[in-house]
C-alpha cells in the first residue's frame, strides 16, 4: 500500500513540476509571441540544466511585447527598390523583372 501511494504522489508531484515548467511556453504560444522559439529553448535549458534563471528569463519574455522591426524594414526596402528603379528584390535597375528565363 506505500509503495502504490508513493508511485502516485511521484506522479502527481512529477504531473505538478512539468506543467509548472512549461508555463512560459504555454503562456508565449497562446499569444503568438515572435519569441516563441526562445521562449522554448529556455524553458528546454533550464529543464536540463536545473538553472532556474533561464527559467526566469523564459516566463518574462513570455511577457514582454517585442517591437515588430521586419515590417517597417520590409516597408523601407520596398520604398527603396521602387525609388531604383526594381521592381523585385534581387532585379537589378534597367532588367526586365518579367524575363524568366533561367
Amino acid at each position: 500500500m506505500t509503495t502504490v501511494v508513493l508511485i502516485a504522489t511521484l506522479m502527481v508531484v512529477g504531473s505538478l513540476f512539468f506543467w509548472l515548467h512549461t508555463l512560459p511556453e504555454r503562456l508565449a504560444h497562446k499569444s503568438k509571441k515572435l519569441q516563441f522559439e526562445i521562449v522554448a529553448i529556455l524553458g528546454l535549458l533550464a529543464l536540463f540544466t536545473h538553472i532556474h534563471m533561464f527559467w526566469v528569463a523564459g516566463l518574462l519574455l513570455a511577457f514582454i511585447d517585442l517591437p515588430d522591426f521586419s515590417t517597417p524594414l520590409d516597408r523601407i526596402a520596398g520604398a527603396l527598390e521602387k525609388r531604383s528603379g526594381t521592381e523585385a528584390a534581387g532585379t537589378p535597375p534597367g532588367a526586365d523583372p518579367h524575363d524568366h528565363r533561367g
